[in-house]
């Protein structure tokens, strides 16, 4: 008699576990990955025109990609791959002129609107100029 409902109660486990959100709630832990500068709209909306080399890399950290024949350009990447979901990429670009800061381009909006202007998603500090 025991093993029949022991037979029962296992058949049932079985089946419960068979279904699909079951599954997918089983599947091993995937740990999130964040690789780059992690630049936030905070430390974008710091930067002025002007800035030395060395206060842009107090705001913003060591850039992750530095070009041999471009100095005057610096390259924030950041990536975030969650563990389930989808995968999020963010850059900024710094641009220097005589070691001061010229110019920011990209997909990170500063805090403060009044920083900036934004035009189709690229950030330029300071006055337009004709380029």
């Amino acid at each position: 008699m025991h093993l029949r409902i022991l037979s029962a109660v296992l058949a049932g486990s079985v089946v419960a576990l068979s279904g699909c959100s079951v599954l997918e709630r089983l599947t091993p832990y995937k740990i999130d990955i964040r690789q780059g500068n992690d630049v936030t709209p905070e430390m974008v909306g710091q930067l002025k025109k002007g800035m030395t080399r060395d206060q842009v890399r107090f705001v913003l950290g060591t850039p992750l990609v530095t070009d041999v024949f471009h100095p005057d350009r610096w390259d924030y990447v950041y990536r975030f791959q969650p563990g389930r979901g989808k995968v999020s990429e963010r850059r900024l670009t710094v641009f220097f002129k005589d070691d001061v800061l010229d110019r920011v381009i990209g997909d990170i909006e500063p805090a403060d609107p009044a920083d900036a202007k934004e035009k189709s998603r690229v950030i330029e500090i300071g006055p337009a100029k004709d380029k």
